[in-house]
């Protein structure tokens, strides 16, 4: 009888999946995928012997950032990130197909809120203010409420992560022109590309041209013609509003983005005139959105007004007011079919 039972009792854990989840393990690109057998194997032997395994993280370059501290992240990380970013930091988790924008994928080591200049790495405290205020607007919350410890160890990880996407893409190259994964190499190279580039970081925060004044309405003024003449309208439109036909394009991860609303308040990259300031000095990482840090060079007080003027605008909502409409222009979906695109170019102005 008892032994009925048990069998039973199996066959029903079987049917409703009552059986233990596979462990993670991390995966690997397509193109590692694709490589011929001898070659994938090197490849990936060479992966874990560097930036270990699931069981096994190591953090490249930082031989003081202990398995133990890894693995607390590697916790913190399967508990609050994994639903979004992914086991191996991709940005494909089982619910990054339903978010807008879509979670980071972290293998290139591109982050897009950063206080260093466009296509340089983030220093360290931009990956803690991202996890710590989270990203207003988007899917990405808040987790003040985390320990620090556990906030600082989560970093480590999505770090260790990050560094594990750039050594297989220095593989992949290695393997392209060598048709080997050479250990010297690797040594020699591989890793010094991926750390140095973190490394210089440090001395490449961006530092505003002249000081923040105290903003006034000349200000905001002086910054609506700017954002009117210096080519911001283009795509965030006259109103700031962002529904104009050309402000749709595709990220570094290949997904379409489009400029912000500025007028709904939610700023991804921070709410402070600082941050305002240096999304309008580097532009956005991964992003069509241009610095205009050079071109402004001459005339370094215009970006301070720049900042007035989305500050003024972005906060209109906030404090009980409507802003007007500006000219209706067409507007084009994420990925318009053939006949809403006729349809959008038949209503423009002119068509």
């Amino acid at each position: 009888m008892n032994v009925r039972v048990v069998a039973a009792v199996g066959v029903l854990c079987s049917a409703l999946g009552c059986q233990r989840d596979d462990a993670p393990s991390y995966s690997y690109s397509a193109r590692t995928q694709a490589l011929p057998v001898e070659l994938r194997s090197a490849l990936t032997t060479e992966m874990v012997e560097q930036a270990g395994t699931f069981e096994t993280p190591r953090l490249i370059g930082a031989k003081e950032v202990s398995r133990e501290r890894l693995l607390h992240g590697q916790a913190v990380y399967q508990d609050q990130c994994v639903q979004c970013h992914g086991v191996s930091g991709d940005g494909q988790g089982p619910a990054a197909i339903y978010l807008y924008p879509r979670p980071r994928d972290y293998r290139n080591g591109t982050f897009k809120f950063i206080t260093t200049p466009y296509g340089a790495k983030p220093v360290r405290p931009d990956l803690l203010r991202t996890v710590r205020q989270g990203v207003r607007g988007t899917s990405m919350p808040s987790f003040t409420l985390l320990p620090v410890d556990d906030l600082e160890a989560v970093v480590d990880y999505v770090l260790a992560l990050t560094h594990r996407g750039e050594l297989e893409e220095q593989l992949l190259a290695m393997a392209d022109s060598e048709e080997a994964i050479d250990k010297e190499l690797v040594q020699d190279e591989s890793l010094p590309a991926i750390t140095n580039r973190w490394s210089e970081a440090d001395e490449a925060v961006v530092a505003p041209l002249t000081r923040q004044p105290k903003f006034t309405m000349e200000h905001v003024a002086r910054g609506k013609t700017a954002f009117l003449s210096k080519g911001c309208s283009k795509c965030h439109g006259e109103d700031g509003r962002g529904q104009t036909a050309d402000n749709i394009g595709k990220d570094l991860w290949g997904f379409t983005t489009r400029a912000a609303d500025l007028t709904s308040g939610m700023l991804h990259g921070g709410q402070e005139p600082i941050d305002v300031y240096r999304r309008i000095y580097s532009g956005i990482n991964g992003t069509p959105m241009p610095g205009f840090g050079l071109s402004l060079q001459g005339e370094p007080d215009t970006i301070w007004d720049l900042v007035a003027y989305v500050k003024f605008v972005s906060s209109r909502r906030r404090e009980g007011q409507t802003p007007e409409p500006g000219p209706i222009r067409p507007y084009v979906p994420a990925e318009p079919s053939a006949a809403q695109a006729a349809s959008a170019t038949a209503e423009s102005p002119g068509g």
